[in-house]
């Protein structure tokens, strides 16, 4: 089985629907999810944010709080996490936010990726540096640790 149907099961298993608000993969995770027939019953929604003006306008990430810390950060990404669980009929939502490159800087390089997950009592979040691995390759690892992440907190 893969792991988008592990965490469809584990959703379903806990009664609760997903969503997803996506920065760098562009909707790659809700599009794994989906991808699996009967998947409706355990995903609400997901919400591509690619630009800075989407987080803020469509699940209410703080413009102050991107100027702060960049868009490619925790704070983000919990922001982003917390937003599409508010904004769905979801009891768990994940955020991705990174630089899948080419490029980067030496502050925010190429293949960092911050994740968010959201529960109604709480969010956690955590950076990966990926790496240079080209721009695939991290949107690529970036939708497996996602899921990963969203299994690992629907079975706690």
């Amino acid at each position: 089985m893969s792991l988008a149907a592990d965490v469809l099961d584990a959703a379903r298993a806990r009664g609760v629907l997903i969503s997803t608000a996506e920065s760098c993969t562009g909707g790659l995770i809700i599009g794994a999810l989906t991808e699996i027939p009967g998947s409706s019953d355990a995903v609400d929604r997901g919400f591509i944010t690619y630009s800075n003006n989407a987080k803020v306008q469509m699940i209410g990430v703080s413009a102050e709080i991107i100027k702060t810390f960049g868009a490619v950060s925790e704070e983000v990404a919990a922001q982003m996490a917390s937003g599409a669980l508010k904004g769905s009929d979801a009891g768990i939502a994940v955020a991705v936010t990174g630089i899948a490159g080419p490029g980067g800087s030496e502050h925010k390089p190429e293949g960092r990726v911050c994740f968010g997950i959201a529960q109604p009592f709480g969010v956690t979040t955590e950076t990966i540096e990926f790496g240079a691995i080209g721009r695939g390759n991290v949107r690529a690892a970036t939708v497996e640790h996602a899921l990963q992440l969203l299994l690992d907190a629907l079975q706690k």
